[in-house]
């Protein structure tokens, strides 16, 4: 496992890493977490996502549950969440950016995780009737009061992150450090083109997720949705309108094809195409089952023979179905 900067901090992350969207809570439980999530972090992987709305607040108690029955040591793994959605429908708890918000917040995401910090805390999207000013302030003090080491934002655009790190320097505060944004084969434009001005400079680490296109592009659908995916999840649903075009699944094929070309499935093929990416950091990689973390963790090694002809005709084959 290849451990990146993330950014241009000094915090190294697993090339590949493990989330808990959709799994934690809707799938698993603790038990199954626990597995998982040793299973990765024998394979090299130190860094676990999370967020408050995952389950409503049940995936941070899951995932805190799992670390606390490993007993793994606190400093040799880097957990995230996510601040945003809320779990209650007051004006102020839900949808918001504001300080308040914030710093309730992060003491409830910890209170759930049974921890004294995160490592990286996320804001998980924009919040336009918020200053964005306030919510520089607000996570700049989550940092300094040690609740946070770093902090970021999740589905920002390339203006709303070059204003809050411009505020941040202009008033000596903690800048973003990071971005998490949805990057595959189909979803490209934000991480290749919009985000490059914000690499060289400003230092940006991309934390990105939804590398199979909520499994589209393991070639799983090409048949219909099968029970027990995450597309036949009742609060999913969404996913298979957008998500199940023609051009997808034609363009799921082809990749399936250039998979065993190489010897490999078209999961591994894809993440792989993630993290061959130099401005990623990490690839968030799901899974219900420890056996799903070891095959999707053997994209690692397969992100060296990714050569410029294959890498070529990986784009040929999805180009119809990507958004560039």
């Amino acid at each position: 496992m290849e451990y990146r900067r993330l950014g241009n901090s000094g915090i190294k992350l697993s090339q590949l890493s493990l989330g808990s969207w959709v799994t934690y809570g809707s799938q698993v439980e603790v038990d199954a977490a626990a597995e998982s999530i040793k299973t990765a972090y024998d394979l090299g992987v130190n860094f676990f996502d999370n967020a408050e709305s995952y389950a409503g607040g049940r995936s941070e108690e899951i995932m805190g549950a799992a670390f606390k029955r490993l007993g793994l040591r606190r400093a040799s793994y880097l957990v995230s969440t996510k601040i945003f959605w809320g779990l209650h429908a007051g004006p102020n708890e839900q949808n918001t950016l504001n300080r308040k918000r914030l710093l309730e917040g992060i003491d409830g995401s910890l209170k759930r995780l049974g921890m004294d910090y995160v490592d990286l805390l996320f804001c998980h999207r924009a919040d336009p009737e918020t200053p964005i000013e306030e919510t520089v302030w607000a996570m700049s003090d989550i940092i300094a009061s040690g609740r946070a080491m770093y902090w970021g934002t999740s589905e920002w655009t390339a203006e709303q992150i070059r204003e809050a790190i411009d505020i941040a320097d202009r008033r000596n505060l903690r800048r973003p450090i990071m971005e998490q944004p949805q990057y595959n084969l189909f979803t490209r434009r934000k991480v290749e083109v919009e985000f490059a001005r914000l690499y060289e400079g400003p230092g940006l680490g991309i934390t990105s997720w939804s590398p199979l296109a909520s499994g589209v592009l393991t070639g799983k659908y090409a048949n219909g949705i099968p029970a027990g995916s995450r597309m036949a999840l009742p609060n999913y649903s969404w996913l298979a309108e957008s998500g199940l075009s023609k051009d997808r699944l034609d363009a799921a094929n082809r990749l399936g094809s250039i998979a065993k070309e190489l010897g490999v499935n078209s999961a591994q093929l894809a993440i792989a195409w993630c993290s061959a990416n130099p401005q990623v950091s990490t690839v968030i990689t799901g899974a219900s089952k420890p056996e799903q973390v070891k095959e999707n963790m053997k994209a690692a090694e397969l992100v060296k023979r990714l050569s410029h002809s294959i890498l070529e005709k990986i784009g040929r084959a999805t180009k119809k179905a990507c958004d560039l």
